[in-house]
């Protein structure tokens, strides 16, 4: 098997069935938080039912950079796996194939405003009386209660409220955020790690329930400490830069042929073996360096001492020196950096797909890795309505005289 190309995997093992295998998902909406959901679901083997507007789609499917083909970069990726149907939920008759599709599915992942689906008809309680058993997972920007569940919700606004925006930048600059939706895919991970402990939940009661991913809440979950910091210490953590408070050194130094690499020897013990590689085994005995809280202190004088001896050094023998002397370190990478990378190739960090015009196709592999029962990527998006008959006829037993009916009322 070549290490980075899927599309030379054996077949068998690439079908092999994942641990999510034999559970129908279900899902509505657009973009990324919920869609993400999806994704990492189907990633481990679930068949994912996407129900998309006849004739549009997912907004997804016209974001990312794109080649001169026109084809987004993004769609195949947050719908591989997948199976797309096109459904019309704003007419009853499309939203009552959602309520026939939900009847015999063990998830519907939906991220609507709010009170859309239950306008549809598709509600969880009314769902709930057509499939106890169901999981009924819903992403929205705050909630499906509280004052502002009714706002309208996006990642960043989400990245915001949850407290990451405030501390992301430079001290002297308006707050920044990240060069990716962090929010929405926090809440999408979120989502699916609150569906499969559903699923766990009902394989013990028999019964379903809501899963409530709200955007401002998967941020705040990862920021550690700041709340109490506040309340109970007064002390607001502000914009560091590259840097975290009281954390040294951790930071990005320059080397002598251009290059810019990552050192974090914070640690004591990893402390203690940067001193030696740097040539400067008298810092264990400096006061200033001696602690982890003294380092910290000192933090921006350590850094230019640091700095001082990375300028003279080349790239390629200082991260040797380092790795060899047991401190975390590294370059920044890019997407070309990656590509190259024989420690993601080894590991199969990117995979390679074939899509029906662009040709091999390299995407980000499943994560995490599963000993015994692992993910795979399948295939990448497919093409807006490629399932529709497929599903319909299959899984809801419509004949093909019903399905071309739907069709010409536009409701798929």
């Amino acid at each position: 098997m070549t290490p980075s190309d899927s599309s030379t995997t054996d077949e068998t093992d690439r079908e092999a069935p994942g641990p999510l295998s034999g559970l129908r998902v279900v899902e509505v909406g657009s973009l990324i938080a919920g869609p993400f959901c999806g994704q990492l679901l189907g990633d481990f083997g679930a068949e994912v039912i996407k129900l998309e507007d006849p004739g549009v789609g997912d907004p997804m499917r016209a974001w990312g950079h794109h080649r001169p083909s026109g084809f987004s970069l993004s769609w195949p990726i947050i719908a591989r796996n997948k199976k797309s149907v096109t459904c019309n939920l704003r007419t009853p008759e499309g939203q009552g194939v959602l309520r026939d599709l939900a009847a015999g599915a063990d998830v519907l992942i939906e991220n609507f405003r709010p009170g859309t689906m239950e306008r549809w008809n598709c509600g969880f309680d009314e769902l709930r009386g057509l499939n106890p058993r169901l999981i009924m997972t819903r992403v929205t920007g705050y909630g499906q209660t509280g004052p502002y569940a009714d706002r309208a919700g996006f990642g960043v606004i989400g990245e915001a409220m949850g407290g990451v925006r405030y501390v992301t930048g430079e001290p002297d600059r308006p707050t920044s955020r990240v060069g990716i939706s962090l929010g929405d895919s926090l809440a999408g991970t979120f989502a699916a790690l609150g569906t499969v402990m559903a699923v766990v939940h009902r394989e013990r009661t028999g019964a379903g329930q809501i899963v409530d991913s709200a955007i401002y809440e998967a941020v705040l979950a990862l920021m550690e400490s700041t709340i109490p910091e506040w309340e109970l210490a007064g002390a607001q953590r502000e914009r560091s830069g590259g840097t975290l408070p009281g954390v040294a050194p951790s930071n990005v130094y320059p080397t002598r042929d251009g290059a810019e690499i990552l050192i974090a020897a914070n640690r004591d013990t990893v402390f203690s073996r940067l001193g030696p590689v740097l040539g400067r085994a008298d810092w264990l005995d400096d006061p200033r360096y001696a602690t982890h809280q003294a380092r910290g202190r000192h933090g921006a004088e350590l850094d230019e001492e640091i700095r001082a001896i990375t300028a003279g050094r080349d790239s390629d023998e200082l991260l040797d020196a380092l790795h060899h002397g047991g401190v975390p370190a590294g370059r920044t990478y890019t997407s070309k950096d990656m590509l190259a990378d024989p420690h993601f190739a080894a590991r199969e960090a990117i995979v390679r797909l074939t899509h029906h015009t662009l040709g091999s196709f390299p995407m980000q592999n499943v994560a995490p890795r599963l000993s015994g029962s692992p993910g795979r990527v399948r295939q990448v998006g497919p093409e807006l309505g490629e399932h529709t008959d497929e599903v319909l006829t299959s899984v809801l037993g419509l004949s093909a005289a019903a399905v071309e009916e739907l069709r010409e009322k536009g409701v798929v």
